[in-house]
């Protein structure tokens, strides 16, 4: 069984994806990052970047194995399964560049876009939401280009490559983004939506998301975290 420590964002989507995909038994436990569970000390011994999503593998010989960030996550698993990462030591080299391209650049920047659409004081965030939708396009140019003649990132085969960058594109329409300059891009997109796993996933813990925006505390616990906040959250003390 698996401790699958999860709230329903793109970045949850990633991993919720691939344990549906590999038929994996967990059990989802929710992080509502809104609410500060994030800070919770038994969280942080999990996820020191007190961040979700994070697993802890309870089918393994000995102690129970944690893993934390996405990336990670979802390279354990498939190695763990056998799956849905190529064979070969070249395809594994591409499978891991799409990886850390995916936790480098396209995640982290979509997040700060998504800061800026959605949380911003309204005239606060002009510049950085310019900046950072054009970084976004820009990463909606890289994989338009990578899927050139190919069905899936790398290649022929639907791998963690995928399944990575897929959510972050999903919501390319709120984040003020438009498809349509980008077909082999957006047709990747609806073939990987109607893929019966993904549904389930987009789906998972879709109650729990709060529909109202986040109050002015929620906001400051989300977006004003420093070392010191973070150590006195979680209840540690000098």
């Amino acid at each position: 069984m698996i401790d699958f420590y999860y709230w329903p964002t793109p970045n949850g989507w990633k991993v919720a994806i691939l344990l549906g995909e590999l038929e994996l038994p967990y059990r989802m436990i929710p992080v509502n990052i809104g609410k500060g569970d994030q800070f919770r000390p038994e969280f942080l011994a999990i996820s020191p970047n007190n961040r979700m999503p994070a697993i802890v593998d309870h089918d393994v010989e000995g102690d129970p194995v944690p893993v934390f960030e996405s990336g990670a996550i979802m390279w354990y698993l498939a190695e763990k399964a056998g799956r849905f990462l190529p064979a070969g030591p070249l395809g594994r080299k591409q499978a891991m560049e799409w990886l850390f391209w995916q936790v480098g650049n396209q995640g982290p920047l979509a997040g700060q876009l998504s800061h800026f659409v959605n949380y911003a004081p309204e005239g606060a965030g002009d510049y950085g939401r310019a900046r950072y939708a054009r970084e976004y396009d820009r990463c909606l140019g890289v994989l338009e280009r990578r899927l050139e003649g190919r069905e899936w990132i790398l290649g022929d085969d639907y791998t963690i490559a995928d399944m990575i960058c897929w959510p972050w594109v999903l919501i390319a329409k709120p984040l003020g983004a438009a498809l349509d300059p980008f077909p082999n891009l957006s047709s990747w997109r609806n073939r990987i939506k109607l893929r019966p796993a993904v549904q389930r996933a987009v789906d998972l813990g879709k109650e729990l998301r709060r529909k109202a925006p986040p109050d002015d505390a929620e906001r400051k616990l989300l977006f004003e975290q420093t070392a010191i906040s973070v150590r006195r959250r979680s209840g540690d003390s000098d």
